[in-house]
């Protein structure tokens, strides 16, 4: 966006209790650094998916980040999806051009990629990954894994023949299974005493944990990890590689 050039540009993000989200500090920050006038981010806390259709009724909204929990019910409402976050089945960001089309993207994938990417050579040889969650980012996070060659299977809590149950996971599946991603919101801020139910004694210094929550820095998923001596690593990267994403896509 060229400064100074647009005037009352709202862009915003969607999802329900968000309260605890970094995005739109972010992005103000980003306006004050950047010198970009004119603009705001505003939080849509809705309290179902329908109600969707208020917010895009806002004519000076011209984008919004998608999150917790209407990745995939958010498709419904959209115009247009870029191929990647069609073959996904999650959008986390929303493009209303002039004409009015809402577009869906996919940022997920890059700020995952990214981020894991930065670890790969620290991990042991041809590893399998657990996916703790079925929603629309664990969609992200599987097309990442895929693409790069890893093995994975989705837990969650309702075993059925896709997915394993929380109670399957015993010492022999986490002597198999080395990364442990989890893609709930479980001990998001404020429940910073919440985690995800697993035999955290049988994890070691072979295992490593990434969380897609970066509030707080370290949860009680990664603190029970790196008791352990697991390597972990938090979503703060994947958020931030995300919203550079988005703006790009906003104004490009």
């Amino acid at each position: 966006m060229k400064k100074n050039s647009k005037k009352n540009h709202i862009f915003g993000l969607i999802g329900k209790e968000i309260g605890y989200s970094f995005s739109k500090n972010y992005f103000m920050d980003k306006f004050k650094r950047e010198s970009i006038t004119q603009v705001s981010y505003e939080i849509f806390d809705i309290q179902k998916i329908e109600d969707v259709l208020w917010v895009f009724k806002n004519p000076y909204l011209k984008g919004c980040n998608i999150t917790i929990p209407y990745k995939k019910s958010i498709i419904y409402f959209l115009t247009e999806l870029t191929p990647e976050a069609k073959s996904i089945g999650s959008v986390n960001v929303v493009k209303i051009n002039e004409d009015g089309h809402r577009i869906g993207y996919n940022t997920d994938i890059i700020g995952f990629e990214l981020s894991f990417k930065k670890d790969i050579n620290k991990l042991p040889k041809n590893p399998k990954a657990l996916i703790f969650g079925t929603g629309g980012v664990s969609m992200s996070v599987s097309f990442i894994l895929n693409k790069l060659g890893i093995y994975y299977k989705n837990v969650s809590r309702r075993k059925n023949k896709d997915f394993l149950g929380y109670e399957e996971i015993d010492r022999d599946l986490l002597e198999e299974y080395k990364i442990l991603i989890n893609c709930t919101p479980v001990g998001t801020y404020p429940r910073i005493n919440l985690s995800i139910p697993l035999p955290y004694q049988y994890l070691s210094s072979n295992h490593y944990l990434y969380d897609l929550v970066y509030n707080p820095s370290k949860t009680l998923f990664l603190k029970k990890g790196e008791e352990r001596g697991a390597m972990i690593r938090n979503g703060l990267e994947m958020f931030r590689i995300q919203a550079e994403e988005s703006w790009k896509i906003w104004n490009y």
